[in-house]
C-alpha cells in the first residue's frame, strides 16, 4: 500500500501546472532508508547530473551518511552510500565542479553542527566512484550548505558558517583549486544570527551574500573585492522561517533565490527573481501543500536550464527542472508574495 501511494505521489507531482517548470520529479521512490534532507547537485564534466543528500534513521543520528544519485540520459541511478562518518553522523554535503581538476564532495562530520568538522572527497570519474575521505584543515569547514563559486581568476570562494557560538557567517577562499584555504569572518556581529551563505556575483568584483537567519528575514552582505572583505550584514524584505535558501546567478545576469517565503513553518518552496540582487520578483511557487519543502539546492547547466533539488517530506528527494526564459515576474511588495 505505501508504495502505490508514493507512485500515485510520483505520478502526480511529474505534472507541472506551470509552464516554466519543464520536469518535476523524484530522485529514488522508495528511500533506502527512513529519512533523509540537505539535497546539494551538479553538472559534472561529462554534462550528467550528480546529486546528493544525507540519510538515515533520521538527522543526527550515528547511521546517516551521505548518500548520492547520478542521471545519465534522463533518468537517475539508485542511490549508493558515498561517505560514512562511523561512529558520527553526516551532514550537509556540497557537491562543487572546479573548472579544473576533479569533481568534490564536501560534507560535514560529526555530533552535532555545533561540533562537526569538514570533510572532502574528489572523484575523477563524474561522481561514479570516490576517494577516501580528508579532514580539512583545522578552522575550515568547508561550504557549509550551498555550493562555492568559482571567480573569473580561478580563485574558490566559498559561503561558510558556524554554531558553536551563535550563528555566526563566514567565507573561505582557496587560490589553488582547495589545496590550501584562507578564512574571511566571521562578517556578522551577532545581531543578526545569520548561517548558511549563497553568492551571486554581480559583475566586477561585486558580490552579493543572502541566506538563513534567526530573525525571520533573509540576510544579505556585499563585498566589492572579490570576497576579501564585506559591508554591513542587514535584513531583506524577504521572509524566512528559519531554515535553509539557495541562489544563483544565471548566465543573462538574473539572480534566482530559492527559498520558503514564509516566517514560519517549511511550505511554500518559492523561486524569486532579481535583476539587481536588491529588488526581488516573485516567480514561482514550487510546493504549496502542507509538510515539509525544504533545504533547496540550485544551478543552472550548461544548456541554461536551472535544475534545483530539495527535501520532499524528509522522506524523498525532489528534482526540477526550469525554463528561466518561461518565469512569469510579479513584484513582492513589501515582503508580501503576490496572489
Amino acid at each position: 500500500m505505501k508504495s502505490l501511494l508514493l507512485s500515485i505521489l510520483f505520478a502526480s507531482a511529474t505534472q507541472a501546472a506551470d509552464p516554466a517548470v519543464l520536469v518535476s520529479e523524484f530522485i529514488f521512490d522508495p528511500n533506502p532508508v527512513p529519512s533523509c534532507h540537505a539535497t546539494t547537485i551538479v553538472e559534472a564534466k561529462d554534462k550528467s547530473l550528480v546529486s546528493a543528500w544525507f540519510a538515515g534513521t533520521a538527522e543526527g543520528k550515528p547511521d546517516v551518511c551521505i548518500w548520492s544519485s547520478r542521471c545519465l540520459d534522463g533518468k537517475w541511478t539508485t542511490p549508493v552510500k558515498v561517505a560514512e562518518g562511523t561512529p558520527h553522523p553526516c551532514w550537509n554535503p556540497v557537491l562543487f565542479q572546479p573548472r579544473e581538476g576533479p569533481l568534490l564532495l564536501f560534507y560535514k562530520v560529526g555530533p552535532s553542527p555545533k561540533t562537526w568538522w569538514g570533510m572532502v572527497k574528489t572523484s575523477t570519474d563524474n561522481g561514479l566512484t570516490w576517494s577516501e575521505g580528508t579532514k580539512l584543515p583545522d578552522g575550515i569547514v568547508g561550504p557549509i550548505k550551498n555550493k562555492p563559486v568559482q571567480l573569473a581568476d580561478g580563485t574558490i570562494l566559498c559561503g561558510s558558517s558556524t554554531e558553536d557560538q551563535g550563528w555566526r557567517a563566514h567565507f573561505e577562499r582557496s587560490t589553488d583549486n582547495g589545496k590550501t584555504w584562507q578564512l574571511i569572518g566571521p562578517v556578522n556581529d551577532g545581531a543578526i544570527g545569520a548561517i548558511q551563505p549563497s553568492l551571486l556575483t554581480l559583475g566586477g568584483e561585486s558580490l552579493l551574500a543572502v541566506g538563513r537567519t534567526k530573525q525571520k528575514h533573509v540576510f544579505q552582505i556585499a563585498s566589492s573585492d572579490n570576497g576579501k572583505t564585506w559591508g554591513e550584514m542587514t535584513l531583506t524584505d524577504l521572509p524566512n522561517p528559519n531554515s535553509g535558501t539557495d541562489a544563483v546567478t544565471l548566465k543573462d545576469g538574473r539572480h534566482l533565490l530559492i527559498y520558503n517565503h514564509t516566517p514560519k513553518g517549511r511550505s511554500p518552496l518559492n523561486l524569486a527573481v532579481s535583476t539587481d540582487g536588491k529588488v526581488w520578483n516573485a516567480a514561482l511557487v514550487i510546493e504549496d501543500r502542507p509538510g515539509e519543502f525544504s533545504y533547496p539546492a540550485i544551478i543552472q547547466t550548461s544548456d541554461g536550464l536551472v535544475h534545483a533539488t530539495y527535501t520532499w517530506k524528509r522522506k524523498l528527494v525532489k528534482h526540477v527542472i526550469i525554463d528561466p526564459a518561461k518565469l512569469t515576474l510579479k513584484p513582492i511588495i513589501n515582503g508580501e508574495w503576490p496572489h
